[in-house]
């Protein structure tokens, strides 16, 4: 259980100001990471599978290491998991910039999956949403994961003029310093990152566990936040390329990422007030079903700069606008002492969506030149996950926290 012992406000606020710079060096670059898509496939004469499948693997491994970063960041506290995180992140990146090898960049995707997964915004708001009352909860979330998005605002452009200026190789390594100076802040998560579950057994992880996926509401928040891995995922892996490919230039697809990460700030911020205000499952509902209608309307209409633009900023809004409310739901219906390693699990399913999203892209592009089924089977997918969150009872509480 949590320590009884008061935390100041200061302190408090500073772990919050700290998380939020974490999450904004964890994701931005990882995020973004498409921009180097086209380019690198060029200069090295690799189909766009490659590239796409380390990625996937990244996301991949991201999932299934999420639960695992949660049980140790619940019972040991949550700066050691963001130090290894932050380390391993940056070796995966020097890998990737440094051996020029198909199977090793392949392969590099597990690394950095595993690094950017323990360094991660999930991670990080998990922590501090311990820390503040279940009211304050859904907002400072929010904050966290806008503070993710402006990570992703910064790095997109950021990239795009270092790869034309330094070239894509001194760039990734210059991403791959930039993890490190994640480790400072540490000090300040570490003064409220006590364990929750310090006290527990294998068994007793398990125990949650298993209470969870017997109920319906984590069921729905489950199998939902896969759809959300999926949509993230192919958009930004394959955005910048599939504009090109239209006859855009390059910068058009790193404006584009930028625009996402830029009204994604704004998008996180206002889920974060509604998971305080509304109803957390609605909202989620009405998030998923934009995106629908967004993307259909997107493929649809003849593209410019202008529409990708316009399609960029207002899935900026909807992007991950549904961390906040998935992540307070699982706290909300499960309780506190497990939301580490529950919100891990979620995060595992959201991972196994990118996975799906990344890889599927680029080996139905080899095959076809053509992105044009994964676009229809996003905007499916996000009509089902609309309906699946509407069966979610928010009253229910089956953990005490």
């Amino acid at each position: 259980m949590q320590s009884n012992a008061p935390l100041s406000k200061s302190t408090v606020n500073a772990a919050i100001l700290a998380g939020c710079v974490i999450a904004f060096l964890g994701f931005g670059f990882s995020a973004t990471f498409g921009v180097f898509l086209s380019p690198m496939s060029a200069d090295l004469g690799w189909g766009r599978e490659v590239f796409s499948l380390s990625v996937a693997l990244q996301a991949l491994a991201w999932g299934f290491t999420q639960p695992f970063a949660g049980m140790a960041a619940d019972r040991h506290g949550t700066a050691r998991v963001l130090a290894f995180g932050a380390i391993c992140a940056a070796l995966g990146y020097l890998l990737r910039g440094s051996i020029i090898n198909p199977g090793v960049f392949v392969l590099s995707g597990v690394v950095v999956g595993i690094g950017t997964d323990a360094c991660s915004f999930p991670v990080v708001i998990a922590a501090l949403g311990k820390v503040v009352s279940a009211k304050q909860r859904s907002f400072v979330m929010g904050l966290g994961t806008a503070a993710a998005s402006m990570g992703m605002f910064v790095a997109a452009p950021a990239s795009s003029a270092m790869i034309d200026w330094l070239g894509w190789q001194p760039t990734i390594l210059l991403i791959s310093l930039s993890f490190l100076a994640i480790l400072p802040f540490l000090v300040f998560v570490a003064r409220v990152s006590t364990p929750t579950a310090h006290a527990e057994g294998a068994h007793a992880f398990g125990v949650a566990i298993k209470n969870a996926f017997s109920d319906r509401n984590y069921l729905c928040l489950f199998f939902g936040f896969f759809v959300c891995g999926f949509h993230v995922a192919f958009i930004g892996t394959h955005l910048p390329a599939y504009v090109t490919d239209l006859g855009l230039s390059a910068i058009v697809g790193g404006i584009s990422l930028a625009l996402i990460g830029l009204f994604n700030i704004a998008g996180s911020l206002a889920a974060g007030w509604s998971g305080q205000n509304h109803s957390k499952k609605n909202s989620l509902a009405g998030i998923y079903s934009a995106r629908a209608i967004v993307i259909a309307l997107f493929i649809l209409t003849p593209v410019s700069p202008t529409s990708v633009y316009v399609f960029s900023a207002i899935m900026g809004l909807l992007w991950l606008s549904t961390v906040p409310l998935t992540m307070g739901l699982v706290a909300q219906t499960q309780g506190l002492t497990y939301l580490s390693t529950l919100a891990g699990m979620v995060f595992f399913s959201h991972q196994v969506g990118s996975f799906i999203g990344a890889w599927l892209g680029g080996k139905i592009y080899d095959a076809y030149s053509d992105y044009t089924p994964m676009w229809w089977a996003a905007v499916v997918l996000g009509l089902l996950a609309a309906l699946i969150h509407l069966p979610i009872r928010e009253n229910q509480v089956t953990k005490a926290s």
